[in-house]
């Protein structure tokens, strides 16, 4: 985030919400995360196990992965498979969320996950195509679209923490109808979201 862009989400936050500005100017400029470096079929997995748990328990399960990957001289995402099902279950993964392991696993290796291939693909059309593996939904393919692929202007309407941190903003303060108010963060409404999170973050 640059220091212009910083401050023309100060100046929009300052339209909608007084307390939503206060909040950014505490927070001070976010950055997108870099999240490449172990891989998509990896980034897609920890996303799957993240689904629905809070922060820490999401993060002891993954731990747990890791070390029982390293535990049996394997690697990710061919770790992934109907084999180490009671493995998986051991580390605290649903029968659903193994499955989509599995999913993602079989769509590496047939190269559906090539990330050459995706980043050529428009927004819309690469969540599509994400969306065929089972287990996958749209929140999955925009966490990839944030963190992977670095899109700048998603936002994540299907996060229940991002759009309730916001919403509370918007109808406290009433001054921009909730339905245009994300609207007017575009093109950059990723960092949008990425406010939200640190928010949350910050509570209580």
């Amino acid at each position: 985030m640059t220091p212009q862009l910083y401050k023309q989400f100060v100046e929009t936050a300052a339209v909608i919400s007084p307390a939503l500005q206060r909040a950014f100017e505490e927070i001070g400029p976010v950055l997108l995360p870099d999240r490449r470096r172990k891989g998509l079929a990896a980034f897609l997995a920890r996303a799957i196990v993240s689904q629905q748990l809070s922060n820490k328990a999401a993060r002891s399960i993954w731990l747990r992965i890791e070390e029982t990957v390293g535990e049996n001289g394997a690697r990710m995402p061919g770790f992934f498979c109907e084999l180490n099902r009671p493995l998986l279950r051991s580390c605290g993964v649903s029968g659903n969320k193994i499955k989509a392991l599995c999913g993602i696993s079989r769509a590496h290796r047939s190269g559906a996950l090539s990330p050459k291939r995706l980043r050529k693909m428009g927004t819309e059309q690469r969540s599509n195509h994400l969306q065929t593996i089972w287990g996958i939904g749209q929140w999955t393919a925009d966490m990839a679209a944030i963190f992977y692929f670095r899109e700048p202007d998603i936002w994540p309407q299907g996060d229940a923490a991002v759009r309730k941190t916001f919403g509370r903003f918007v109808s406290e303060a009433g001054a921009v109808p909730e339905a245009e108010a994300a609207g007017l963060f575009a093109p950059y409404r990723s960092f949008l979201a990425l406010y939200m999170w640190r928010i949350v973050e910050r509570m209580p």
